[in-house]
């Protein structure tokens, strides 16, 4: 398995606990629960910085694969953690990520 693999295999595991914490895709959860807002913000900083990884190779062979983004983002949660945007993590759980996991797991399947 090569370490971009490995790597892509971590993005997809955080982006299946984002999809178990918010079962039901209600907002009102990410709002109102502190434990569940920790747990996905975490999950989104751990794709981040999973993405920091990817080679620069799988980066130039998969375009489609936002790698600048999911980078962005952790650098927003890390540095900006007393003013996350809960519009901004709820439109990447519930937008973003499925269209992700899509593309990767393609990658995956080759």
């Amino acid at each position: 398995m090569s370490g971009d693999e490995v790597y892509v295999r971590h993005i997809l595991e955080s982006i299946s606990a984002i999809e178990e914490y918010l079962v039901g895709g209600r907002r009102e959860v990410l709002e109102r629960d502190r434990r569940t807002r920790a747990a996905v913000v975490r999950e989104l900083e751990i794709i981040g910085e999973a993405a920091t990884h990817l080679s620069p190779e799988f980066q130039a062979v998969h375009p489609d694969v936002p790698v600048d983004k999911m980078i962005g983002m952790r650098n927003k949660l890390i540095h900006e953690y007393f003013g996350v945007d809960l519009d901004v993590v709820w439109k990447t759980a519930v937008e973003d990520l499925p269209v992700l996991k899509q593309s990767l797991e393609g990658v995956l399947s080759f």
